[in-house]
């Protein structure tokens, strides 16, 4: 934390014109698109408990937290004094700190252990929340939160996890999970040779008693020291889902290896590594060969988290520029006074408040299908896709232009920028890049037609309420049949339908200030992508006030 008071009378010069620190944030009551989302989407009763951890959160201690749990990145301890394998990965104090936070109220769970309305809508704002202060300690709450629906499709295996993965203790002890009382579940699926091809994985699993050995390789296996993970491998009965524990039922350590940790762009507070399995214990779950099937709800799960942790990226990022730009003057003028500067961090707004407005969207979506509505788990299905490449692509542009804002001083390691700058590629790479992901928007609409009846008529729902925004539907309308047979066509409809989707809701739900800023820049004849392109009449001081108001 900073100095309590700082001196600002130095020997040559008197240090000016430079922004105050930032100090704690209220990630809930500075947050009116957060506020209204979570009320317009069905979480009106969690308001209470959000608030809170917004205040929780947003102390400049977590902010200082997740700073050092960056420095200091995790340590592989393979082997301990005499030579023995033990795995171990060691984290700085701050890393578990974090982790505590996020696990004692509920950010891997709570969408399970409060079923009903609003329950992912709520688990997603309060992960957005602390994912504005650090993203890599979410990688093991996503993929604990994931885990739950593929676990369910094995009473067994459930009834011994996922007791465990909905405590609200944060066990940081390596012991069997039968001793611990909290729980992890980590994931490692892709291979060296396959990437997002699992089917081209050559991990074989042979059956043993009431389990499975396995023997292979895993090129990224994710948050390696948790007390399980998914994988995939190949049984008799073809490609099929396991869970392979830290320890087995007799408690020795499983037979599996870890080679190294990545060393990674960002996402440094949390370890990556390689991953050797030999004659490795594991659990089927699910029936064999259905392992893609079986895991694919908990790579939707982590998805999601993909989209709404991108969305709270660009926040943090606005809310550092806007601080900055208040304060900082050139040119007699604040920089939050000079048109220019007024056009970049509005058009920096809109964005930002589009992206949290569809991950919400998708959290109720999310919610009606876990209650049985057909059609609301059509647009869910295809909507995690659509939101997982469009949030997680604007992302990394929009943290550039957020660290440009401030200049060189946005540039050092001293200021929050270059670490919320690293961060962003990761959303859009890990659980599929965007190919991948576009790809599977196709397969969507190619599997059920009616999947993309649903998707339109969730965008009408906004027909006659920006003219831009009309003539844009009306050509997906005509152009959707030719798109969806021409694979090459993928990103540019993604790119169409994540936009229009966008547009639909902010049309309905925000001001429209906003609306109209929003239509008029993407989906008009001018815009060229580059923030701070918005037309003279849609630049507004109020855009950058809803969003980041500090």
């Amino acid at each position: 934390m900073p100095p309590r008071r700082p001196i600002a009378q130095l020997p040559t010069h008197e240090v000016a014109n430079t922004p105050p620190h930032l100090g704690d944030q209220d990630l809930w009551s500075q947050d009116i698109v957060l506020q209204e989302g979570v009320l317009r989407e069905g979480a009106a009763g969690s308001v209470a408990k959000l608030a809170q951890f917004g205040k929780d959160a947003g102390r400049a201690e977590v902010m200082e937290q997740a700073d050092e749990a960056n420095r200091h990145a995790p340590e592989l301890r393979a082997f301990d004094r005499y030579g023995m394998r033990i795995n171990e990965v060691r984290f700085h104090p701050s890393y578990h700190a974090l982790q505590d936070l996020a696990v004692s109220n509920g950010l891997s769970n709570h969408a399970w252990c409060n079923p009903g309305p609003g329950a992912h809508v709520t688990h997603a704002a309060l992960n957005y929340m602390l994912n504005q202060m650090e993203g890599g300690v979410m990688c093991p709450l996503a993929m604990s939160y994931a885990a739950v629906p593929a676990l369910r499709t094995t009473p067994d295996v459930a009834e011994d996890w996922v007791c465990g993965l909905l405590s609200q203790r944060y066990d940081r002890r390596d012991i069997p999970a039968s001793e611990k009382t909290g729980l992890q579940m980590g994931m490692f699926m892709t291979e060296k040779q396959g990437g997002s091809d699992v089917r081209a994985n050559s991990t074989q699993a042979v059956p043993d008693g009431a389990g499975y050995r396995l023997t292979g390789h895993k090129f990224f296996c994710s948050a390696p020291m948790s007390d399980a993970f998914l994988t995939l491998a190949y049984a008799p009965g073809g490609l099929s889902c396991f869970l392979v524990p830290r320890f087995t039922p007799d408690g020795a350590r499983n037979r599996f290896y870890l080679q190294r940790l990545k060393d990674k762009l960002g996402n440094r507070s949390n370890a990556s590594s390689e991953m050797e399995l030999q004659d490795t214990w594991g659990i089927l779950v699910g029936p064999e060969g259905r392992g893609v099937r079986t895991i694919i709800d908990m790579v939707q799960g982590t998805r999601f988290y993909c989209a709404f942790g991108s969305a709270a990226l660009m926040r943090q990022g606005l809310l550092q520029a806007v601080h900055h730009t208040r304060h900082r003057a050139a040119f007699q003028r604040r920089l939050i006074d000079q048109p220019l500067m007024q056009n970049v961090l509005a058009d920096l707004a809109l964005e930002t408040e589009a992206a949290l407005t569809l991950s919400l969207r998708l959290g109720r979506a999310i919610d009606k299908a876990e209650a049985g509505d057909a059609r609301a788990g059509k647009l869910a299905r295809i909507g995690t896709a659509i939101a997982k490449f469009w949030i997680c692509k604007r992302a990394i542009q929009h943290a550039a232009e957020t660290m440009e804002c401030h200049g060189g001083p946005g540039y050092i390691e001293e200021s929050p920028m270059p670490r919320l700058y690293r961060e962003t590629p990761v959303n859009s790479i890990w659980e599929g890049s965007g190919n991948v992901i576009c790809l599977d928007v196709l397969r969507a609409l190619h599997k059920d037609p009616e999947t993309g009846e649903v998707f339109l008529e969730e965008l009408a729902a906004a027909r006659g309420g920006n003219r831009d925004f009309d003539q844009a539907l009306a050509r997906l309308q005509q152009d959707l049949p030719s798109m969806v047979a021409n694979p090459a066509s993928a990103r540019h409809l993604s790119e169409q339908m994540a936009v229009l989707w966008q547009a639909s809701l902010l049309i309905r739900h925000a001001p429209s200030f906003v609306s109209d800023g929003f239509c008029s820049s993407r989906l008009g004849s001018r815009w060229s992508g580059v923030f701070g392109t918005l037309r003279g009449d849609a630049v507004s001081r109020a855009l950058v006030d809803r969003v980041a108001a500090v």
